[in-house]
């Protein structure tokens, strides 16, 4: 569905983030400022904005802190759907990358073992995939697919499932 755009800004924002990486200060929640910051600068797309509003969340949690447990991850990602939900007026259930990290998010909440949470990222992240698979998507460009979408699956959700695939 669409144009590519969604790739074209993935792979370009998180691609700068990856160029910068290196030169990040030590405070988690100045990086991932930093992360928000590269990723607006390479895209200018409504999912690259909410990609940034995603790590302007994980900044104001991670403010001050050299590290964060990993029990704190489902809370982060939670806040980062929040925020992008507050911004750019989307909802649970019209089959976009906030059903993915709603579903994430729960799924981790709490764990404190890396290879836990990659496990259950992995479940919940393909489980969620399928689950809207059979849904039209009713939020972003590929809502103008209507009908179309079903059988498809949304872009946004596909990015970040790839995402949770290559942990």
């Amino acid at each position: 569905m669409g144009d590519g755009d969604l790739g074209i800004t993935v792979s370009a924002g998180y691609s700068e983030i990856a160029k910068e990486a290196d030169s990040f200060p030590a405070d988690l929640g100045q990086a991932f400022l930093l992360c928000a910051k590269a990723f607006q600068r390479v895209s200018a797309s409504s999912y690259g904005t909410l990609t940034a509003t995603a790590f302007m969340a994980a900044a104001k949690f991670a403010k001050g802190r050299n590290e964060v447990p990993w029990r704190d991850l489902g809370t982060i990602l939670a806040l980062a759907r929040d925020a992008m939900m507050a911004r750019g007026k989307g909802a649970l259930g019209e089959k976009s990358v906030l059903d993915m990290l709603d579903a994430v998010s729960r799924a981790i909440d709490g764990l404190d073992d890396p290879a836990m949470i990659r496990s259950a990222a992995r479940k919940a992240a393909t489980q969620t995939l399928d689950t809207f698979r059979g849904q039209p998507c009713r939020l972003g460009r590929a809502r103008a697919y209507g009908d179309a979408s079903i059988g498809l699956d949304d872009p946004g959700m596909l990015a970040l499932w790839r995402l949770v695939m290559g942990l």
